[in-house]
């Protein structure tokens, strides 16, 4: 922390100590310990985050450092979580039971146990299990208020981008990954012509087995070649990490393709693609408009659907979708423009509409479909294929960059917030 971190006093630090050791059967007094802005942070809860994480250190093989250090960091991010929270809260961000219930749900699934589980393990270790909720709730809150105020400082130019992608580290990110299988039929060293053309030919021969439809799998693990197929999986590598002799001939395969026999020191291979990823990228994108009917103090869901499908009935008889969407659309961003959506890339609506836009063939309206924001109706008006492979790569890096940026303008903005707070600790 920077010179405005205050030390604490000998008072705080024997009221955190007698806490953590006092006689069960005493009842301790519990008193403020800082004051940061318009809220308290009171010597049972620094008592508490100082025992969790002493906790944590020891189940993982780490000594705690000094009482007196480890008290001084806990309360200084003690400090830092309230001023967030308090950010958070003038801002109004909330975290639904919902949102809280999922991301529960995804920590019990990390630790391969299901909620009831979780909870469970929770109890053995006497841990609260409503209080655990209550600290995964603050978490998701300050991740929000950091996330909100953190992107908003960094910008990133093109010029940026395209510097990063000319890097040794940049074409490496943005390189393809190949999921390689290969089989080798081993040879002696010095081996004779007889010998060579043996081997060719009882690849040759798996080669025809391969290229009549047999899956390359079965086809080594019956020709009693000296390395099964799960001795030969090289896994997902990037072209620069493939063995040389490959590197010329993998990029040039499709996924399911099989090369070979490919002669080496150690004697002949077969390669096989598995897989591809990071490659050109093609993608389906659709041209629509849509018409947006929101419920509302004055018109119930029901009736918002029922608009939105008297609106499709007019203009499947013949009214003008552009001028109906301009009429009635509550979309603000595109009922002037007749509804007009432009061409959209998979993934970048929600999943209830993009489920009505795919199943809606081009020319076609939709029946009203249901999403968070209200009852849509779409009308098609074409596909195409589109190669997205240079805005993939670009995003990719752009997401790099930004990740390399945000902790430093995270680390920056957190200095930033402390300083300016009022903090007392006493």
């Amino acid at each position: 922390m920077n010179t405005k971190t205050l030390l604490l006093s000998a008072g705080i630090i024997w009221t955190i100590l007698a806490g953590a050791i006092v006689h069960a059967a005493t009842e301790v007094i519990d008193q403020v310990v800082a004051i940061v802005d318009d809220d308290i942070v009171m010597a049972s809860e620094l008592r508490e985050r100082v025992a969790a994480v002493t906790n944590n250190l020891r189940a993982r093989g780490i000594t705690p450092p000094p009482n007196n250090e480890l008290i001084q960091d806990t309360l200084d991010r003690l400090i830092l979580e309230s001023i967030q929270l308090q950010k958070g809260s003038r801002a109004g961000v909330r975290i639904s039971d919902e949102q809280l219930n999922q991301a529960i749900s995804r920590i019990a699934a990390q630790n391969n146990m299901t909620l009831a589980q979780f909870q469970q393990a929770l109890e053995q270790r006497d841990q609260s299990y409503n209080g655990m909720r209550e600290q995964v709730r603050r978490e998701m809150i300050i991740q929000r208020v950091q996330g909100g105020n953190v992107n908003q400082r960094i910008q990133i130019t093109e010029q940026e981008v395209g510097n990063f992608l000319d890097t040794k580290e940049g074409k490496s990110l943005t390189q393809s990954q190949y999921h390689v299988l290969h089989a080798l039929l081993a040879l002696q060293s010095d081996p004779s012509d007889s010998e060579i053309a043996a081997a060719r030919k009882q690849l040759d021969q798996a080669m025809q087995r391969i290229r009549g439809g047999e899956p390359f799998e079965k086809t080594v693990e019956s020709s009693n070649l000296p390395y099964l197929i799960t001795d030969g999986d090289l896994g997902w590598r990037k072209l620069d990490d493939l063995p040389s002799i490959f590197s010329d001939i993998v990029p040039q395969l499709t996924p399911g393709e099989t090369a070979g026999p490919i002669r080496s020191d150690s004697g002949f291979h077969l390669v096989y693609l598995e897989a591809v990823r990071g490659r050109e990228q093609i993608v389906t994108q659709t041209k629509a408009h849509h018409i947006l009917i929101k419920s509302s103090e004055i018109m119930t869901d029901e009736q918002a659907r029922e608009l939105a499908a008297e609106l499709r009935a007019r203009a499947l008889a013949g009214e003008d979708f552009a001028e109906l969407a301009k009429e009635y659309s509550q979309d603000i961003g595109s009922a002037q423009e007749g509804g007009e959506l432009g061409w959209m890339t998979p993934g970048q609506m929600v999943p209830e509409f993009e489920a009505a836009m795919a199943n809606t063939a081009p020319g076609q309206i939709s029946a009203p479909v249901q999403t968070p924001y209200g009852w849509h109706i779409v009308e098609v008006e074409g596909r195409r294929e589109q190669d997205m492979t240079d805005q993939a790569t670009r995003a990719k890096a752009t997401d790099y960059v930004h990740q390399r940026k945000y902790q430093e303008e995270l680390d920056a903005w957190l200095q930033q917030i402390r300083d300016e707070a009022f903090v007392d600790v006493k």
